[in-house]
């Protein structure tokens, strides 16, 4: 088993990659879609309590496997500490799980990145100007209906993707999360800023507002009329867990290999707990530089998954002249937040290759890369009629609904019954123990049960959806 020789260059150079991996489109794209389409502030409010008593806990249980292995990636990390525990080296399963989720969901994801950056240069070529919603709508299903516009943006962003990652942790990953995060931020912060301040004469900001922030569980509730409302809480609670999911990262082995670049000096509580909560300040955030735009010109908010591509473009084309640049930034957002996040999710499936055939990380990204690519164009070209996509459809129920909740149920199992007590008090922080304590207790007590919830529901909705 080879042992770990990179280490992030600091405390800041870290929380900008973990908080990079995890600030990705699904910031972006799903949280305004599930949002929109769950009840707004009653939703949010349930996602936060997500994040607090799920998402950190298992969040810090990927650092602790990652740190306290042998190993810079997922399976042996685990394999590793399983053994140093006394304990069956099948729970090696979890980094299997977690490296075979990322690496499929990165092959879709670089296309998903490939049609915002297309919409980059729509943007700033004012594309859409003059052209009816309908219109709007017809021009993205006819792009992402015609593999052969679509590959072009593919390729770009998938070998972008594989250069990053192989010029190693400090070169490429860190090196991307310190020059693009900085920029991410500035861009969404300003973006927010324009939306609340466009929207305040309308009334759409107030509109936004009260949509994001006051709970009313009355619509939520009440959300499927053919179901009870326990029926309609458990669905958007479920919604809530699956999207704190996603957000952060966990499940899908990159927490566990950026965990095990870690340094010792670097408390892994704190840590958890400064990524999730900036990884929920920027969904807020981007709630901000979306809903209120959408409610100004009087667009719908449950507009779902085709709010990014469809329901924004048509809000930048009635803004007037300043519409297209401020639809060319929003997309420049995306494109940084979705960089990032490829990146980390090759990550783990490099540095797997790289241990497992003792081979140099470049050449072991380029081979992952290039079959990341190459699996890819199953979704490039697995388009249906009126823009369907049902491989990329496919495969990310696949890794959404069985191999990420499996993973994440699984490693707090392991970490909150099965590794030695000894082991991971030596991965907790002192000054940060209390803390760290609690979290743990929320690992082994809380964490698996409302995961496990997730696990079933969202496994029995693939099984029973065929």
């Amino acid at each position: 088993m080879a042992m770990k020789n990179v280490q992030w260059s600091s405390r800041s150079a870290f929380i900008l990659a973990a908080v990079g991996s995890s600030v990705g489109l699904g910031n972006l794209w799903r949280f305004s879609s599930e949002v929109g389409t769950n009840g707004g502030g009653a939703f949010i409010l349930v996602y936060l309590t997500a994040v607090l008593f799920v998402g950190i806990p298992v969040l810090l249980s990927e650092y602790l496997v990652g740190r306290a292995g042998q190993s810079s990636n997922p399976v042996n990390s685990v394999i590793d500490v399983a053994d140093n525990s006394s304990v069956t080296k099948g729970w090696g399963l979890i980094g299997w799980f977690g490296m075979i989720g990322g690496f499929l969901i990165v092959t879709f994801y670089c296309m998903i990145a490939g049609w915002v950056l297309k919409y980059v240069f729509l943007m700033l070529g004012d594309s859409f100007s003059g052209l009816t919603p309908d219109q709007v709508a017809g021009r993205f299903v006819t792009f992402i209906g015609s593999p052969w516009q679509v590959l072009p943006w593919f390729l770009v962003f998938a070998a972008f993707t594989t250069w990053l990652v192989s010029r190693g942790v400090n070169d490429g990953i860190e090196w991307a999360a310190k020059l693009l995060m900085p920029v991410f931020f500035s861009l969404l912060i300003i973006l927010a800023t324009a939306s609340v301040r466009s929207g305040m004469s309308s009334g759409g900001t107030l509109e936004a507002l009260r949509f994001l922030y006051v709970p009313d569980w009355q619509e939520m509730l009440n959300k499927n009329p053919d179901v009870s409302a326990l029926a309609n809480f458990g669905s958007v609670g479920n919604a809530a867990l699956g999207q704190a999911f996603f957000s952060i990262g966990v499940g899908s082995a990159i927490m566990i290999t950026y965990g095990s670049y870690i340094p010792n000096e670097i408390s892994i509580q704190k840590s958890a707990i400064i990524v999730a909560l900036m990884d929920t300040f920027v969904a807020l955030l981007a709630g901000l530089a979306i809903f209120p735009l959408v409610f100004s010109h009087g667009f719908s908010a449950d507009a779902g998954p085709s709010l990014l591509f469809i329901t924004l473009p048509n809000v930048f084309e009635v803004m007037g002249p300043i519409g297209p640049l401020i639809g060319a930034a929003f997309f420049f957002l995306a494109f940084f937040a979705a960089i990032t996040s490829s990146t980390s999710l090759l990550e783990p499936s490099a540095a797997f290759v790289s241990e497992r055939f003792n081979m140099s990380k470049k050449k072991a990204a380029y081979i992952t890369g290039g079959l990341m690519t190459l699996v890819g164009l199953i979704s490039v070209f697995g388009v249906g009629e009126g823009g369907a996509t049902p491989a990329l459809d496919a495969i990310d129920a696949f890794t959404g609904k069985v191999l990420l909740p499996l993973g994440g149920f699984l490693v707090v199992i392991f970490v909150g019954w099965r590794v030695k007590a000894d082991i991971v008090k030596s991965q907790l922080d002192r000054s940060w123990r209390p803390l760290g304590s609690l979290i743990f207790y929320l690992t082994k007590y809380v964490a698996p049960i409302f995961v496990g919830v997730v696990m079933v529901s969202s496994m029995w909705g693939y099984i029973t959806s065929f």
